[in-house]
């Protein structure tokens, strides 16, 4: 699916976001601008912003105030790719060279935290003290999943643990995105909860359809090796699925032990998980997620930001064609 119709009714408030985020570091060292003005140059579907913006919209949010929002959702989620890309050691994003390639891991290091400063500062502009409350929640399940990440699942075949892991790095963004546009809208409190549900069940049909990405996409597209999560010791849901078919599989039993570096074994066990049918079962239940935020959405009033929003959803789920 190449298309992103779900952007169309916001098409004229996202040139405001990505202005909006450039010129944050304005004010600061000029290769702090320079990072931001590269980071953002790899391009991105915005996803997370168009959330923002279109359950905000669709709920009847101040537009200045949504895009303040959006642009602080959008740094936050950049910061992430900043570390992510220093702890994977990946070299490029998007076909672009990460700051990890170009800088020494002190100065990357720095520029997430830097990023993630501007992000919190920008959500402050939203002049809303339950917005900066879900903000600084949300970077503070984000870390505390990564710090879980390296120290506790590597080699854990763990449903509750991958689960526990999508949260933090994926769908609490999304549930941001959606429950702070919310919160700026003129809504009741049960509405505001059923928007952050419905940002938590795409953000979670999203990472696992990521998860299935990283099985299925060739390296030259990624610029990573392709199952690279399971390269690294990390168990994600169509791994665990093959692994609940195939319990005695010498390559998962290896994963779980702890051995990285299984050279032909390790390309033969990816090669397996891509030929079964764990593949297909992983979607299956990222369409579950998919299913049940599309019954939350039909509770929200509607027009084009509803469209859009379930247009989004089956972008989500349709990623792979």
């Amino acid at each position: 699916m190449t298309t992103v119709n779900f952007l169309n009714p916001v098409q004229d408030l996202i040139p405001l976001v990505e202005a909006r985020m450039r010129l944050q570091a304005d004010r600061y060292h000029s290769e702090l601008g320079a990072a931001i003005q590269h980071l953002l140059s790899s391009g991105g579907k915005r996803v997370r912003p168009a959330v923002a913006l279109l359950m905000g919209g669709m709920l009847g949010a101040d537009p200045d105030r949504l895009v303040t929002l959006a642009s602080a959702i959008e740094l936050l989620h950049t910061g992430t790719l900043v570390h992510d890309d220093l702890i994977d050691g990946a070299l490029l994003r998007r076909g672009i060279a990460t700051l990890n390639a170009k800088w020494t891991p002190a100065a990357t290091v720095l520029t997430g935290d830097f990023i993630f400063a501007i992000a919190a500062k920008m959500a402050a502009g939203t002049d809303s003290v339950a917005v900066m409350h879900l903000f600084a929640e949300t970077l503070a399940i984000i870390v505390n999943g990564e710090i879980n990440q390296l120290f506790t699942s590597h080699g854990l075949a763990s449903r509750e643990n991958y689960f526990q892991r999508i949260y933090a790095k994926t769908a609490s963004m999304f549930e941001l995105a959606s429950g702070a546009a919310a919160i700026l809208s003129p809504v009741d409190e049960e509405t505001k909860d059923s928007a952050r549900r419905f940002g938590y069940e795409i953000g979670m049909a999203f990472q696992i359809v990521d998860d299935v990405l990283d099985f299925t996409s060739e390296q030259a597209t990624v610029g990573k090796p392709v199952a690279n999560d399971l390269r690294q010791g990390l168990i994600t849901l169509p791994a665990l699925y093959y692994y609940e078919e195939f319990p005695d599989d010498s390559g998962m039993k290896m994963i779980i032990e702890g051995n990285r570096y299984m050279g032909a074994a390790m390309d033969r066990l990816v090669d397996s998980i891509r030929q079964s049918d764990a593949i297909d079962r992983s979607l299956a239940e990222a369409k579950e997620y998919i299913d049940r935020g599309s019954m939350i959405l039909s509770t929200f009033p509607g027009g084009p930001e509803h469209e859009a929003l379930d247009e989004l959803s089956g972008y989500i789920i349709n990623r792979l064609t």
